[in-house]
């Protein structure tokens, strides 16, 4: 899980995170390549999808949907997996601020495989998010 204080009205960093085609292409880190929007672009219905390189040697491709149970949150589900992110967004403790929840769950693999991927996926999707989250709110230049 990530959570930052972020500057915008909740309405604000809502739209941000849910413009797939603009704010949301140009905030992606280093380890996620081939990002494309092949339906919607702008919140709920859209489908993205992108290669994630979570490790040297382990690459997943992600195919995800968009859905938005509510007016603050988006979650991205990605097709191929049961990894889900879920973006909530919050007032936050000033008139132009907010607060963003990013939560990724999966079920992970068994076995040694699954004890390594446990212990290290949270620290690499904490990056993942983190990145998204600075670059997708960062003011316009």
């Amino acid at each position: 899980m990530v959570q930052r204080a972020v500057p915008g009205t909740p309405e604000q960093v809502v739209a941000k995170l849910a413009d797939y085609q603009g704010a949301r292409a140009r905030s992606w880190p280093e380890n996620v390549s081939e990002y494309r929007v092949l339906a919607g672009g702008t919140g709920a219905g859209s489908r993205i999808a992108y290669r994630l390189q979570a490790t040297r040697k382990r690459v997943r491709q992600v195919d995800a949907t968009v859905s938005a149970p509510d007016a603050t949150t988006l979650v991205e589900a990605d097709q191929n997996s049961s990894l889900q992110t879920r973006w909530q967004v919050a007032p936050g403790a000033g008139e132009q601020q907010s607060t963003v929840t990013a939560t990724t769950t999966w079920d992970g693999a068994g076995g040694v495989g699954g004890f390594f991927e446990r212990t290290f996926a949270p620290i690499g999707i904490r990056r993942l998010n983190t990145a998204v989250l600075e670059k997708v709110t960062a003011p316009a230049d």
